[in-house]
């Protein structure tokens, strides 16, 4: 029986090979589409082919090639060399898209450099199934069919160097998997429609070399996207909207006049940064150096200002940084200096305290900052010390010495005779900033500290006149006011730039020089975090006779999105912040407390922290607007101690050795505890009837825990996720200071938590089908219960 069944073996074998070559046999009416696809083209390697020809077998160096399936053809590939040729006069792109269009089971089309010209027609939309359309350096003009949007199942649009024009249609945006779009090197003359930024899917978008104009649309919610190439356009003035997954981003030779944002510097996959050729202005922010990821770094030709050291990090692949044309100053840092060959590193035309590259002296980038307004404009000083002059001639007529005395008294900045009476106040601009960079940018832990943890790319810190905050707050107007507590009065103001802040009026009791409180303000200027509601300035507004501080205006970054309690536990009825963005907002106020007590000398502390003075700005980042402030007011003369912009005045330095920043740890426990609950906690009972829930809950299940958290939100959270979190908070509760955790132990855990939850939700859909969801491993300093 064996033995028979195996002489049937060549038999069946027989079939089966019979079978499958059937299978690969083409179609005869794919086939002589295809012959008459090649003679409308006229490719010389091509005049070969006959009826004869197993086109699913063929290839000529890669210039024709043809894939097929169930004798269906699936991909065709059509390279020719460039340049190419156009196609003779009586080509008809039009009769050509018809004969494609015979392919209907066709997926991928490729036509490289093959010569055609004219006008894409519509009809290319009958290949229903194509995944990947690529036809690349051809003569193809006009405006793109807006019947591509049909084709659902299109995944890969590249249409470059062509001569496309006009604007995209909106329908590209219907495009459900569109993950590639490349329009490089065509003629597009419009604005990008908003719409793109519903491309979910979307990695690839490349728009170079062409006519775009306007701003790019917000792309934060692109974030799939990992290539962004829109370099040679007219694109600007704002930096654009990004998300976090970007590889490449290109914006050189373009109208971009913006600052670069704080948080590109948390852009971690980031390998190739172009910001070239255009008007960036503000601080250089050297932190991109030291990205983990960078490898190519171009900031050439722009307004960017700052002091570089020598002791800033660089990442070890970093291949190629160009600084040049900028208006930087300062010393390359040794990073940069390395003789290695796989390394290139130019920096000429700015003002460094280097021999090499064709250096300008400091003064040159200084004048150049003040053409470029980057910093603040002195006419205003030169009003004031007019005006002073005007009230000394005034005072002339009282007596010579007088005068003289009088001038020199309001220039010094001293105080006079304490007897005399106090003429009506005025503001006298006085720029801390230039007095004390020396100082500040001397500490070394202070710019470690800023550079790591994205403090640079605030706007720079700078003197306000008194004229600037009138103008911005139309004269201190009461639709402006914004509240009064015991740390003075809060305006919003309108600055000529557009940008909206916050004004702080503080009134000074007693006499008191402006140099009495410059070392409170040099503190200040340190206090600058993308998590602290940060101050941009200040402004001194004096008397006339004996120079002593009326007010001082301190001018606060505008945070427009509300508190914190606003998107948790007050009700609104259409608006709650998901798990993944509460998570985000707890890492962003540790990562703020973490830079209060260990991003400056001395450290701040004890700043009665609550969820109501946590604002969130239009990214739904996390700022705090409470924490003490080193600058006296009222009992100056009593010493030693800060303003807390909640209305607190506690000593700094006693606090931090009496609490050793725990006493923030548990405000912070108080904070998480909303965050899990989503309802107000306004009192410690409260606070301890909470705390006890979570406890139980922790030594319960998934089920237990989850009857915990906010109904709203408790089925889109991981278990993971909500038992570290809850045990964050119940250790950060606990009664005695030292047997809570530090700030940073807290911040490790809080990043361990959204890390299981962003790979939880990145995995649903596969562990929907079957297939385990691996959760990272737990972090080295994980609490245990």
């Amino acid at each position: 029986m064996a033995k028979l069944s195996l002489s049937f073996l060549p038999l069946v074998l027989a079939i089966i090979l019979s079978s499958v070559r059937h299978s690969e046999q083409l179609q005869s009416s794919e086939a002589q589409t295809l012959l008459r696809i090649t003679r409308l083209i006229n490719f010389p390697v091509l005049k070969s082919l006959n009826n004869n020809t197993d086109f699913c077998n063929f290839e000529v160096k890669t210039a024709f090639t043809v894939s097929c399936y169930e004798g269906n053809i699936t991909q065709l590939h059509i390279i020719g060399q460039k340049p190419a040729p156009l196609l003779p006069q009586n080509f008809s792109i039009d009769s050509f898209v018809t004969t494609l269009a015979k392919l209907p089971r066709l997926k991928v089309l490729t036509l490289v450099s093959v010569g055609l010209w004219g006008t894409l027609p519509g009809k290319i939309a009958r290949l229903s199934s194509l995944e990947i359309l690529n036809v690349t350096s051809n003569f193809l003009y006009g405006t793109i069919p807006p019947e591509l949007s049909s084709l659902r199942s299109l995944q890969t649009l590249v249409l470059d160097d062509n001569m496309f024009s006009g604007p995209l249609p909106e329908g590209l945006s219907s495009l459900p998997v569109l993950s590639v779009l490349s329009l490089k090197k065509n003629s597009f003359n419009s604005s990008l429609p908003s719409s793109l930024s519903d491309l979910k899917n979307l990695r690839v978008l490349g728009l170079s070399q062409n006519h775009f104009h306007g701003e790019l649309p917000d792309f934060s919610r692109l974030t799939n996207l990992q290539v962004l190439e829109v370099g040679d356009n007219a694109f600007g003035p704002q930096f654009p909207k990004l998300g976090k997954k970007l590889v490449t981003l290109v914006l050189r030779k373009n109208k971009f006049r913006s600052s670069i944002p704080a948080e590109l510097s948390s852009y971690y996959q980031l390998q190739c940064l172009d910001v070239s050729s255009n008007v960036f202005m503000g601080p250089f922010p050297p932190s991109l150096l030291s990205l983990p990821s960078i490898t190519y770094l171009n900031f050439s030709g722009n307004k960017f200002t700052g002091m570089l050291f020598e002791n800033l990090p660089c990442n070890a692949e970093l291949k190629a940084v160009d600084l040049s044309s900028n208006l930087l100053t300062g010393s390359l840092p040794k990073c940069l200096e390395s003789d290695s060959k796989d390394r290139d590193v130019l920096y000429a035309s700015n003002c460094l305290a280097t021999s090499n590259q064709n250096q300008h002296p400091v003064p040159f980038c200084r004048n150049e900052a003040l053409a470029v307004g980057i910093v603040p404009d002195q006419s205003n000083r030169k009003k004031a010390s007019k005006a002073a002059l005007a009230v000394g001639i005034i005072g002339g007529i009282f007596g010579g010495v007088l005068l003289v005395g009088l001038i020199f008294l309001v220039y010094r900045r001293i105080n006079t005779n304490k007897t005399l009476k106090k003429s009506p106040p005025r503001s006298i601009t006085e720029n801390g900033s230039s007095g004390y960079t020396s100082k500040l940018l001397s500490d070394a832990r202070y710019i470690s500290q800023t550079m790591k943890m994205g403090a640079l790319g605030l706007p720079s810190y700078r003197t306000f006149s008194l004229e600037e905050l009138v103008d911005a707050t139309h004269n201190f107007d009461t639709s402006t006011f914004m509240g009064e507590g015991s740390h003075g009065q809060m305006y919003r103001g309108l600055l000529k730039d557009g940008s909206f802040v916050a004004i702080r009026c503080l009134k000074m009791k007693g006499s008191h020089s402006t140099q009495n409180f410059m070392h409170h303000i040099e503190l200040i200027m340190k206090l600058r975090h993308r998590h602290l509601v940060s101050a941009l300035g200040h402004c001194f507004e004096c008397y006339l006779d004996d120079s002593s501080v009326s007010r001082i205006f301190l001018v606060f970054e505008y945070v427009p999105y509300g508190t914190l309690r606003s998107w948790i536990s007050e009700g609104h009825p259409r608006r709650s912040l998901a798990w993944t963005q509460r998570i985000a907002a707890a890492i962003g106020i540790a990562k703020g407390i973490q830079f209060l007590h260990t991003g400056i000398m001395p450290g701040v502390y004890s700043s009665n922290l609550k969820i109501t003075d946590i604002l969130l700005d239009q990214n739904f980042g996390a700022k705090i607007s409470s924490y003490n402030l080193p600058l006296l007011e009222e009992n100056m003369e009593q010493g030693g101690h800060g303003a807390s912009s909640s209305g607190s005045i506690t000593s700094s330095t006693s606090a931090r050795k009496k609490h050793d920043g725990r006493t923030d740890v548990r405000d912070f426990g108080v904070i998480l505890l909303e965050l899990i609950k989503g309802r107000p906690v306004k009192s410690e009972a409260q606070i301890e009837d909470l705390e006890d829930q979570l406890q139980v809950a922790l030594t319960a299940d998934d089920a237990a825990r989850r009857s915990v958290v906010d109904s709203r939100i408790k089925q889109t959270c991981l278990d993971l996720s909500v038992k570290t979190m809850m045990e964050v908070c119940v250790r950060c509760l606990r009664e005695d200071p030292a047997d809570r955790p530090s700030i940073e132990d807290v911040l490790w855990n809080l990043q361990y938590a959204e890390q299981v939850q962003d790979a939880w939700q990145g995995g649903e859909s596969q562990s929907s089908e079957g297939s385990p969801v691996s959760s990272p491993k737990p972090p080295r300093l994980a609490f245990k219960l």
